[in-house]
């Protein structure tokens, strides 16, 4: 019996077959290695390309897309059957849209799945957009919203051009915007799955509208509510107190939406997070210099907004804030120095706080500690130094690896 053993399996069979621990036949390590390969996955093993499509009755590809190109009789099949579905689809919308909201859900239902038809009927086609978009808004109006967003995110996806992004990405907006509302309002903090209401998801309605606020960003970083989308995800990261997450939006905004409405605001609720991101006097002190920076560019940005008396002493307390911190890390550098007896460095430490610090409380601590400590040595004695000069130094052991000839070892 002869079997075909694929390239990829040809040196692990020959390593088997040579090895004495393994008394097998080499057919049988074939049949179990390609076992292992099609439950486990490999590119060698791919789907065969061509599959029969048993409604359509002609080669289709596995994902759906047109293998061949149709005939011009099975397009205009296609496409009247598009139509059909559709103008069913449309009345029922129609007849939805003349009900009250909480007695047309049925006909918006059923008419999301005449749209459904109608999409799959011709796929790729300008029907086929209007069709995904009419599928959406029928979900939206029925109060099926998880469903309703999903569907305008496959439109986004399908038809990243389509003349419906506009309304699509405001009716995600408005989605995520409910969202985060409705999880306001409930302020349990407790994450409970959702099995009844078809206007919220499953679970973690928070998260949901951050990611769908994220998508818009993503389909169409130009468009009209990019930025409105970036900062609400902001705003929603910073009430959820993850503070990173919010800097990053925020900064992402700041960089690249210069023009704005909310780029003040963008400034203001930087600076906080910076703050807020910072660890504490013996961690790094690179957000207390960002925070710094942006500070300044507030100041120097937006002149007429600092004319508000509210606004001018928010980013002072700001400043204030930074100043200190800074001052504090420089107090705490200069006590771990004094404790070790290193009064050389705790003397530059303080020195630096009255220099560039001179405003905050610390300053007054730092002058009175260099008045105690300005006559001490600036480094510490050695211990029994005595004994240094008793036994001198051994040689130093010489490298395993020399520096001269090749460099080999010795």
């Amino acid at each position: 019996m002869q079997f075909f053993i694929p390239p990829i399996l040809q040196p692990t069979l020959a390593a088997c077959a040579a090895s004495r621990h393994f008394d097998i036949p080499a057919w049988r390590w074939a049949v179990v290695s390609c076992c292992l390969v099609l439950f486990n996955g490999c590119s060698t093993f791919q789907t065969p390309l061509w599959m029969r499509s048993p409604q359509d009755g002609f080669h289709k590809l596995v994902n759906g897309t047109d293998a061949v190109k149709l005939t011009p009789q099975e397009r205009e099949r296609r496409l009247a059957q598009a139509r059909s579905h559709y103008q069913a689809g449309q009345e029922l919308f129609d007849t939805g849209s003349k009900k009250r909201r909480d007695a047309a859900a049925t006909d918006f239902i059923k008419a999301a799945k005449q749209f459904e038809k109608a999409a799959k009927a011709h796929p790729g086609s300008a029907i086929a957009q209007d069709a995904t978009f009419m599928r959406a808004e029928s979900l939206f109006f029925a109060d099926h919203l998880p469903k309703a967003e999903q569907a305008y995110a496959q439109l986004q996806t399908e038809f990243p051009n389509s003349r419906h992004n506009d309304r699509a990405a405001a009716r995600m907006f408005s989605i995520a915007q409910y969202w985060i509302e409705t999880e306001k309002a409930g302020g349990n903090g407790i994450a409970m799955v959702n099995f009844t209401d078809e206007k919220k998801p499953w679970l973690d309605a928070k998260g949901h509208a951050v990611r769908v606020l994220d998508q818009i960003r993503y389909d169409d970083p130009t468009g009209r509510l990019a930025d409105d989308a970036t900062m609400a995800a902001a705003v929603e990261k910073f009430r959820q107190q993850k503070f990173t997450e919010a800097d990053e939006f925020l900064t992402d905004l700041r960089e690249t939406f210069t023009d704005s409405e909310h780029l003040f605001n963008a400034h203001l609720l930087g600076i906080r997070c910076k703050l807020e991101m910072y660890a504490g006097p013996r961690y790094s002190q690179l957000v207390l210099d960002e925070a710094d920076k942006l500070i300044r560019q507030t100041r120097m940005r937006f002149p007429d907004k600092m004319q508000d008396p509210q606004i001018r002493e928010v980013v002072a307390r700001a400043a204030a804030e930074v100043d200190y911190r800074k001052a504090e890390r420089l107090y705490v550098r200069a006590q771990y120095r004094e404790k070790r007896r290193e009064y050389g460095a705790a003397r530059i430490y303080y020195q630096q706080i009255l220099e560039n610090h001179d405003r905050t409380s610390f300053a007054e601590q730092a002058r009175e500690r260099l008045d105690v400590i300005s006559d001490y040595a600036a480094i510490p004695q050695r211990p029994l130094e005595w004994l240094t000069k008793i036994f001198p130094e051994g040689e130093r052991a010489k490298p395993l690896v020399t520096t001269e000839g090749p460099g080999l070892l010795r």
